[in-house]
């Protein structure tokens, strides 16, 4: 039973990794023809109505009552996902699908960070020697393979705007442990119905404004095939099966495997024609080399805590 809970958890992993690096070559696509506010409002009108439904039938009405925290989830939602999707999105739109793939890997890094600003507790060694090898590989990816030329102004804004979606959507993750009540899937619809709203009141303000152009039945018509990948895959399952792979093997495990999301999108740009060179190839290999070591000390270091713990709370019960 416990081989197959794995494999099942390794299989939910790999499946929402695989999703997610194909998403930024199609959201690059999508965004060549429909700007990423009424992209995002739309995918995330089908993902979180798909979320919300799916919750009231696995537990029930009820679970769709705020029960006073309505302000807190909407904050949290705001930042996950108008945060995340609005950010990262437009930043898309003027970066490379390769360059957003590896950046949105940093996140577990920039996680250590924050919970440091926040705990007080101090990083390893480790983790910050990982996150400078990490970065070089980014620099090297962004600035196709000359990083001096970051200094005149090769890292882009796109790419900039890429990575304060990746700080909102960290923030957003360590805001569940706040609702240790909650299940992952209650915590998902909730928040992503509040977000929805977000993402929404953005793009109306933008469209009246015409910062953004209204996107035609036509162009709508054009990106239908983007727009079901994004919502369906990119979104609701991917969620889906990566809750299910932290229930299954744990966050420590799950998390290494988004590792692999660069992994895909650079693959998939190779097989689009796309050629690399050699310092690009090198960066991604520091990047994900940098990303999979720091997960592997973090995990192997809090099981060595673990069984510290274990085997002091066992002395009592000896004696």
């Amino acid at each position: 039973m416990r081989t197959r809970t794995t494999t099942l958890g390794v299989l939910f992993a790999t499946t929402t990794a695989v999703v997610w690096g194909g998403q930024f070559v199609v959201g690059k696509s999508a965004l060549e023809t429909v700007n990423a506010l009424p992209l995002s409002t739309i995918r995330y009108a089908i993902a979180a109505a798909l979320w919300l439904a799916v919750l009231c039938v696995l537990e029930g009405p009820s679970a769709l009552r705020l029960d006073r925290r309505g302000w807190r989830l909407f904050w949290l939602g705001s930042l996950g996902f108008a945060g995340f999707n609005l950010l990262a999105y437009t930043g898309l739109a003027h970066a490379r699908p390769e360059s957003a793939s590896l950046i949105v890997a940093l996140g577990p890094l920039l996680t250590a960070l924050v919970l440091w600003h926040r705990t007080r507790v101090r990083p390893a060694r480790a983790t910050f020697a990982s996150l400078g090898v990490a970065l070089l590989g980014v620099a090297l990816v962004v600035s196709a393979g000359h990083p001096v030329s970051i200094v005149h102004g090769a890292l882009g804004w796109g790419d900039v705007l890429v990575l304060g979606g990746v700080f909102s959507f960290v923030l957003y993750t360590l805001g569940a442990v706040e609702f240790p009540e909650l299940s992952p899937l209650r915590y998902t619809a909730l928040t992503a119905g509040l977000g929805w709203v977000t993402i929404a009141a953005v793009t109306a303000v933008a469209l009246a404004t015409h910062v953004v152009p209204m996107p035609s039945a036509a162009e709508l018509r054009d990106v239908t095939p983007e727009i079901a990948y994004l919502a369906l895959p990119g979104a609701f399952v991917a969620v889906l099966t990566w809750n299910a792979a932290i229930a299954a093997i744990g966050p420590q495990n799950t998390v290494l495997f988004s590792n692999l999301i660069p992994v895909t999108t650079f693959a998939i740009e190779i097989v689009k024609g796309y050629r690399p060179n050699v310092a690009e190839l090198a960066g991604a290999a520091l990047t994900i080399g940098a990303l999979v070591a720091n997960n592997l000390l973090v995990r192997r270091k809090r099981e060595r805590v673990e069984r510290a713990v274990d085997c002091k709370t066992e002395l009592p019960e000896a004696a």
